[in-house]
């Protein structure tokens, strides 16, 4: 019987505990949910709900899709660049869904789970763009299957509303530069542990002038401490 209960926990099959949350980390139903939500006591993913905010589903949106991707490029740039001074970056994804449990939602996902929980424990102190962080541990281990993969061939008729992620996908030259970037400077120093210590990004030339991992919004820091 316990060997049963092991092998379908999370899964369709396991009526106690909500497959919904176990694969993409969020339910459309909440706490109201009537199966159970167990939070990871450590995992290498972390998450960042309601962060992302994409102006193209205001409808009253003018911007360009070049322009929509260039703000989005921006904001990809500087999730990536803090959240690597925490330790090897694996994955980074950001969902482009309206539902409230997806909308916003920036997962990463890291070598270590030292390094996850070393992120959660900063970024729970930090404020974005004028907003607070919420930072927890996430059960998502494979991205695969919390992707929509009609989404991913253009077929999927639920739209934003879908309870898979639909990931807003950053320009594949940054993400080629920024994953290069830390593996360099991972080489160039590598961490004093095994399961810590994370990448520092160098300031960087753009359009001619200096830009910092954390690069100032007019005159407030995008990132500042409560």
């Amino acid at each position: 019987m316990a060997s049963h209960l092991a092998q379908i926990f999370g899964t369709e099959q396991d009526r106690v505990n909500c497959s919904f949350y176990y694969k993409i980390g969020a339910c459309r139903h909440g706490d109201r949910c009537s199966r159970k939500h167990i939070k990871p006591p450590f995992s290498q993913t972390i998450l960042l709900p309601n962060v992302y905010h994409n102006p193209a589903h205001d409808p009253g949106c003018k911007y360009t899709e070049k322009e929509l991707q260039e703000g989005f490029d921006a904001v990809y740039e500087d999730l990536y660049c803090e959240l690597a001074k925490f330790g090897h970056l694996m994955e980074l994804h950001v969902c482009d869904n309206v539902g409230d449990h997806l909308i916003g939602n920036v997962y990463a996902r890291y070598e270590w789970e030292a390094e996850a929980q070393a992120a959660v424990d900063n970024l729970n102190n930090r404020w974005y763009a004028g907003r607070p962080l919420y930072a927890e541990l996430s059960p998502v281990t494979d991205f695969r299957e919390a992707c929509c993969r009609q989404n991913e061939n253009g077929e999927c008729n639920r739209g934003g509303f879908c309870n898979f992620m639909h990931l807003r996908l950053a320009s594949k030259d940054l993400v080629r530069q920024l994953r290069h970037g830390q593996r360099l400077e991972r080489k160039l120093n590598p961490p004093k542990e095994m399961a810590g210590g994370g990448w520092e990004p160098p300031k960087r030339e753009r359009n001619g002038q200096e830009r910092s991992a954390s690069p100032r919004r007019g005159t407030d820091d995008a990132w500042r401490r409560g």
